[in-house]
């Protein structure tokens, strides 16, 4: 009797194992998403930590800056970690370094453009001739 195919790769099949491999398999899968979790995730995050860190250690009198809270306002002194900042109208006030969230950049706002009005309705140019 011959053997087909079929019949040979199902007799290659050990019914007592895994369809999924063996641990080996399982421990490649979870070291994948490791990976793509820190380089999605992790990494990213470090890095937007260390670019505030730097930012924080060089900040100077002159500075504008925002904080945490939404308030704008230029150092006026660096002492450590707490730095003076004039809010204006010379309110002074003593913020932590840490509540610093970065400098401040004004928004550059687009000037309105008004459309013009289409008018759905054109002049017939044979129209306007013959009045």
């Amino acid at each position: 009797m011959p053997t087909t195919l079929a019949q040979m790769l199902l007799a290659q099949v050990d019914p007592g194992t895994s369809p999924l491999g063996g641990p080996n398999s399982m421990f490649f899968l979870i070291a994948i998403f490791f990976a793509i979790f820190y380089f999605m995730i992790i990494r990213p995050q470090q890095q937007t930590q260390k670019k505030l860190q730097s930012y924080l250690d060089s900040l100077k009198k002159g500075d504008e800056v925002v904080t945490t809270g939404g308030l704008i306002g230029k150092i006026d002194k660096v002492s450590g970690a707490v730095l003076l900042v004039d809010f204006g109208n010379n309110n002074k006030i003593r913020v932590l370094k840490a509540q610093v969230t970065g400098p401040f950049v004004p928004v550059e706002e687009k000037p309105e453009t008004k459309p013009e009005p289409k008018s759905d309705t054109k002049a017939d140019p044979a129209s306007t001739e013959k009045k």
